[in-house]
C-alpha cells in the first residue's frame, strides 16, 4: 500500500436548514470556517491515486507546521474532503501540526478516519476528543456525519462521510465531496439515510495524544472486507443516542 495518513503530534491549544438552527461554538465554529474556505467542484474520485494527492495537499513548512493546499487536492473524495477540513480547522486555531503518512484502513490517524464503517468516530472516541451520538435533535453545524446509504456496516456497506450544515423534516443538508463533482454542499431527502452517526470534536487538543495509538486498529482495518452489527459500533464508539 501507498502511504497517505496523517498522523498529528505536537501539542494543540484549547445555508443551514430551513427551520433555524444555532451554531455549536468552540470547535464547530472553526469547522464551518474551514468549510467556507474550501474549493468548489474538481471531481470526485475515491481511487489510490487520488489519496495520494494529499501529499501534496498537506506540504510540511520549515517551522514543521502542515500548510493544508486544498487545491492540490482535486479530484477529491469524501473522507479526504472532510479530513482536509478537519486540518485546515486546526491550521486556523493555529495549531502546530506533524504529519506521519500511512494510507492503509485503519493505520495511523487519516487510515482511521478513511475506514469503512464509523472510522471517524472511532478515532474521536479512542482520543476522547469529543462524542458521537444518532439524535438529529442534537445535531449542531460543523458536526461531522458518516451517512449509510444502506443497512450494512463494513465491507457490504455504501456511505459518505460529510460536514453537517442542518436539516428539515424532510431533507439534510451537508457539506463534502460529492459524487460527481466534488467539493461542495449538498441536500438529500433524509429517508434516504438510514442511518447516521455525528461526531462534534470538543477537545482537538486530544489529537496531541494520537501518536500514543497503536500503530493499526485491527476492527477497523477489518471493516475494508468483514460487515459488523451497529451493537458493535454503538460499544467501540461510545454512541449516545
Amino acid at each position: 500500500m501507498h502511504r497517505i495518513a496523517i498522523l498529528l503530534s505536537a501539542a494543540f491549544s484549547a445555508g443551514c436548514a430551513t427551520k433555524p438552527v444555532s451554531i455549536s461554538p468552540g470547535f464547530n465554529s472553526s469547522i464551518l470556517t474551514a468549510v467556507k474556505s474550501m474549493p468548489s467542484g474538481g471531481g470526485y474520485d475515491g481511487s489510490d491515486a487520488t489519496k495520494n494527492l494529499l501529499h501534496g495537499a498537506c506540504p510540511i513548512l520549515n517551522d514543521g507546521s502542515i500548510l493544508v493546499d486544498v487545491n492540490r487536492a482535486k479530484p477529491s473524495f469524501c473522507s479526504g474532503a472532510t479530513y482536509l477540513v478537519l486540518l485546515k480547522a486546526m491550521n486556523d486555531n493555529r495549531k502546530e501540526m506533524r504529519p506521519d503518512i500511512d494510507q492503509k484502513d485503519g493505520h495511523g490517524v487519516f487510515g482511521r478516519w478513511n475506514s469503512n464503517g464509523p472510522g471517524a468516530a472511532k478515532l474521536v472516541a479512542d482520543l476522547g476528543a469529543g462524542k458521537n451520538f444518532t439524535s438529529w435533535v442534537q445535531a449542531r453545524p460543523g458536526d461531522f456525519l458518516k451517512i449509510w446509504w444502506t443497512d450494512q456496516i463494513g465491507g457490504g456497506e455504501l456511505g459518505h462521510h460529510v460536514v453537517y450544515l442542518g436539516h428539515n423534516a424532510e431533507t439534510i443538508r451537508f457539506w463534502s465531496s460529492n459524487q460527481p463533482g466534488g467539493y461542495g454542499k449538498k441536500s438529500v431527502p433524509r429517508r434516504e439515510c438510514r442511518r447516521v452517526l455525528f461526531t462534534r470534536i470538543t477537545s482537538p487538543e486530544k489529537f496531541a495524544t494520537a501518536k500514543k495509538l497503536a500503530t493499526a486498529d485491527p476492527w477497523l482495518a477489518a471493516m475494508l472486507h468483514e460487515d459488523f452489527t451497529w451493537d458493535e459500533v454503538a460499544e467501540k464508539c461510545r454512541v449516545r443516542e
